[in-house]
């Protein structure tokens, strides 16, 4: 999703209902990154034209298969059968319909969200891992839309997308994490509100008042439903909501997609033609993917096998980061943690996550201190069990 450019069971229900429903909200929540959840009950119930239609929306990213087909040797080796990496990456362009009310489309887009999917070959875990805007990366030489080749340059990760789209991006972060990228997924400014509209909204619990011109939002505390247009300024809020920091904004997107995808299951969507269409309709309109995933057919295949991850199996962290030590503006890795999160990726390891404040420098306090090497670390970060509104 993209981001601010400048700057319990039922009273009375019985313990077997009440199970059964627990048991289908953990089934259903396995889908949480960026509402893919959806595409689980495709096949249900939509005729063939339809079908049709819903494939058609999606865009293969032609282009970035290309290019990543040229340098595949020099990209890494997937180590563990199964095991499956997925490029989320939110765009901020202005290009297209209903994204030019954004501001001028300056002929190029950033990347404002990027997050790394790691899918367990035994599917009983998912993490997703938010990478700053903001992180000062290696980006390697790429070709423009110019025509023209960019160099080699130390920047600010979203720089890899304005410069070479989805294709730089993925090299960038191969070359970071060491992980092999096997899909990716690419979300718009429109897409995303239609996906929020198409469910009918999205509740949040906001603590304080919101009043943020910049974002338009203006909305009161409490219990509050946000339709398309006001989840997009949620998301991408950065300088009235929380500490103003890109980690406390990639959290509250990470919240969002987990209420997102609650929203869906616990509203009959999946299960109701009716609705599912508008939804299904929406998310493929908004999506441009690796040409495999670029069907309804390819998705279903992708995701079939969350509807079994437990909520609290499905993690959200934020790569350990902390301030670049030559400009407090931008990030930097806190080494080693990122470099064991990455490995543990890698390899297919399990990894923890648990609430820790912002001075820790994204791992808990007490993290592996005079623990056994075997011991799992734990990262900054939340399960999709975990409630948005207490």
């Amino acid at each position: 999703m993209p981001d601010t450019a400048d700057d319990s069971p039922v009273p009375g229900a019985s313990a077997t209902g009440a199970g059964l429903a627990r048991r289908r909200r953990r089934r259903w929540a396995g889908g949480g990154a960026l509402g893919a959840a959806v595409v689980l009950l495709l096949a249900g119930g939509v005729g063939w034209a339809l079908y049709a239609r819903l494939s058609d929306n999606i865009t293969p990213d032609e282009a970035a298969a290309r290019e990543l087909a040229r340098y595949d040797r020099e990209r890494p080796t997937a180590l563990v059968s199964g095991a499956q990496n997925i490029l989320l990456i939110g765009s901020d362009t202005r290009a297209g319909s209903g994204n030019e009310k954004y501001g001028r489309d300056s002929g190029s887009e950033r990347s404002d969200t990027t997050i790394l999917l790691h899918l367990a070959a035994d599917r009983h875990s998912a993490t997703a891992v938010s990478l700053p805007r903001d992180l000062m990366v290696r980006v390697p030489a790429c070709p423009r839309a110019d025509g023209g080749r960019g160099e080699p340059a130390f920047a600010m990760l979203n720089h890899a997308f304005q410069l070479g789209g989805s294709a730089c991006t993925i090299r960038t972060v191969e070359e970071l994490t060491g992980i092999r990228v096997d899909h990716h997924m690419v979300v718009d400014f429109s897409g995303f509100k239609q996906m929020v509209d198409a469910v009918g909204g999205v509740r949040v619990c906001l603590k304080e008042p919101i009043d943020d011109k910049a974002a338009g939002l203006r909305l009161p505390a409490g219990r509050v439903t946000l339709d398309g247009e006001q989840a997009l300024g949620y998301v991408r809020a950065r300088k009235s909501l929380g500490d103003g920091s890109d980690t406390d904004r990639m959290e509250r997107q990470q919240r969002f997609l987990g209420a997102l995808v609650e929203k869906v299951r616990g509203d009959g969507v999946l299960m109701n033609p009716v609705k599912l269409y508008p939804l299904l309709d929406g998310a493929t309109s908004a999506l441009t993917t690796d040409p495999e995933l670029a069907s309804l057919r390819g998705l279903y295949r992708l995701v079939r096998g969350l509807r079994d991850i437990p909520t609290e199996h499905v993690q959200f962290l934020t790569v350990p980061r902390e301030a670049y030590v030559y400009d407090s503006d931008r990030d930097q890795l806190v080494q080693p943690d990122a470099g064991e999160l990455f490995a543990r990726l890698r390899a297919d390891r399990p990894v923890g996550v648990a609430d820790s404040s912002p001075e820790t420098g994204g791992k808990t306090p007490d993290d592996n201190s005079g623990k056994s090497p075997s011991a799992i670390p734990t990262y900054r970060g939340s399960t999709a069990a975990a409630h948005m509104c207490e």
